[in-house]
């Protein structure tokens, strides 16, 4: 009855509706906390999720669709985020020679030397929050949340 308490909900809810509520709030709370991880390098939690798709495609190029495809929320305004990119010389962007409507995105040095740093930022974040769970808890997490997203 813990969420409850956070969300100062007074009646008992059922248990199918206080899971959800939990999964949201904790939703929000991790990524929260990964968004302050990224605050000192002048970066959003999509923009860092760019830089990693670009960065396992590297060093091939990857097109917008492919960011989006990839990308973990399915809601990001992908074009704004690489221009953002782009302006801070993460990425680079490049007309395709065979195919003119095509636009080939790659990670820049400067990118991947960025990712160093704020990698090893991330990675802190994602310690700290998991420090708590065992690994059969983080792996029975895992479990259940796949199984939440799959319906059969």
């Amino acid at each position: 009855m813990i969420i409850e308490e956070k969300l100062k909900i007074s009646t008992e809810l059922p248990n199918c509706k206080r899971m959800l509520l939990n999964v949201l709030y904790t939703s929000n709370y991790v990524t929260d906390e990964i968004t302050t991880a990224l605050k000192p390098f002048d970066i959003t939690t999509q923009q860092f999720n760019v830089l990693r798709i670009l960065k396992g495609m590297n060093p091939k190029s990857c097109t917008l669709q492919c960011i989006q495809d990839r990308m973990i929320s399915k809601m990001s305004n992908t074009t704004r985020l690489v221009d953002k990119l782009i302006a801070k010389h993460l990425v680079k962007r490049e007309q395709c020679e065979s195919n003119r409507r095509k636009v080939d995105i790659t990670i820049t040095e400067q990118g991947l030397e960025a990712l160093k740093f704020i990698d090893k930022a991330v990675d802190t974040a994602e310690q700290k929050l998991v420090a708590s769970l065992t690994e059969k808890e983080l792996q029975e997490l895992d479990s259940l949340l796949n199984k939440l997203r799959h319906k059969d």
